[in-house]
């Protein structure tokens, strides 16, 4: 039986080619996450995929577990280390920013990779995080048909209540949110409008920052 990694090492292509397929799926939420993402920083993608969404913001480090996704990534300049988000291979306060899209519906413990990013993230750092929203219209459909599609029968899909929660318990505060993909991927000829807020958009999403630490008394 397949696992998560396996599905993805065995349709690495077949994924990638995706993003190409619904272009304009692709661009709507690079432009949604532009409007989070900072300017400027030291920054690693978790989950980097084929480097699709590393690739458009200047992002070259990146962390992904399945082989032939990270042979892809690493061709198109990215420097890729094969591992898990609840285990990253960084020091602490390493990064600026730490960037995440669609990769939590495939982790094994999200609140630890949370906590993991934390540790990695300077003071008063980042995280933005790309996820589908299992509240929203679409999400409902996706979570009753995913046992359809190669990729997401193995996801955990979450509720943007549920992340925003964990993030509270990791330590993250000054959250920001936007959302996008109003329509059905194979209906979208066009950018699709970024609103703020959840509850409507597949697509959302969630910039946090890394909460000082309050010293000791």
């Amino acid at each position: 039986m397949m696992n998560k990694i396996d599905i993805f090492d065995k349709y690495a292509e077949e994924y990638d080619k995706w993003f190409d397929a619904h272009i304009w799926v692709y661009q709507s939420e690079v432009r949604a996450v532009k409007m989070l993402l900072p300017q400027s920083g030291n920054s690693v993608e978790i989950g980097t995929g084929t480097g699709r969404f590393s690739i458009p913001f200047g992002i070259r480090i990146g962390v992904e577990p399945s082989g032939a996704m990270a042979e892809i990534a690493r061709s198109r300049g990215i420097t890729v280390y094969d591992a898990k988000a609840e285990n990253l291979p960084f020091d602490d306060n390493a990064f600026d920013f730490v960037f995440m899209v669609t990769t939590i519906c495939f982790l094994e413990d999200p609140l630890q990779a949370l906590k993991e990013i934390r540790r990695i993230l300077r003071p008063a750092g980042k995280i933005i995080i790309g996820m589908l929203d299992k509240d929203s219209p679409l999400g409902k459909l996706y979570e009753m048909k995913k046992n359809d599609s190669k990729f997401f029968r193995y996801a955990d899909f979450y509720t943007v209540k549920q992340v925003l929660a964990w993030l509270k318990i990791a330590g993250y505060n000054d959250i920001h949110i936007l959302q996008t993909i109003f329509h059905k991927p194979e209906e979208i000829t066009a950018l699709e409008p970024i609103r703020d807020g959840y509850g409507e958009g597949l697509f959302v999403v969630i910039s946090a920052q890394k909460e000082e630490t309050i010293p000791r008394r």
